[in-house]
């Protein structure tokens, strides 16, 4: 197998699943104009330790850094985070540290994993996959933008909720088969 084969399926599904769920189904309104301008980073870290992810992290703020017309990294993590409580343990590691490397206020992170699951809501809730995905992920977001974006949006609320109703109207065997991607 071609060592580098596992990093195009998982970006390629990645991306799939960003113009098929995301776009597809505008539950980000702001995912597709960034697509278009070709400002989103599809970037993988094949790593399964945390200390491993947080250097990639790192390494995606800063190329953020220096890449004011790239507006958004993706950071897939196609092994080793499969497990959702392994998975939040280690976003809470990444938002404290982008905490102490002053980047609080400056970037933000989303967070998406295939088993993602709602404090509030059953496992087996279509609303989930509103924030489910192929592969474990950090979505790393402007602060700036974001803030421009919610302020410049009619109605800013009303998305989570109209999200949640789309999900459950389309039905969690519809999301599984796209999630197939």
């Amino acid at each position: 197998m071609n060592p580098h084969q596992g990093s195009i399926d998982a970006l390629a599904r990645t991306r799939g699943w960003l113009e098929q769920v995301v776009i597809g189904h505008n539950f980000c309104p702001f995912a597709k104009r960034e697509l278009r301008r070709n400002a989103i980073r599809f970037a993988e870290c094949p790593c399964d330790r945390n200390e491993d992810v947080l250097e990639q992290l790192v390494a995606e703020c800063e190329f953020l850094d220096t890449h004011p017309d790239t507006e958004t990294t993706l950071l897939v993590l196609p092994r080793g985070f499969e497990g959702f409580l392994d998975y939040l343990d280690m976003l809470e590691l990444a938002e404290r540290l982008l905490a102490q490397l002053g980047y609080e206020g400056v970037y933000q992170i989303a967070s998406f994993h295939p088993d993602y699951c709602f404090a509030d809501a059953d496992n087996d809730d279509a609303a989930n996959f509103t924030n489910r995905s192929p592969y474990p992920m950090l979505h790393l977001l402007r602060e700036t933008s974001l803030s421009m974006a919610i302020d410049n949006h009619p109605d800013i609320d009303a998305i989570p909720s109209a999200n949640v109703s789309k999900a459950r109207e389309l039905g969690v065997a519809y999301f599984r088969r796209l999630l197939e991607i």
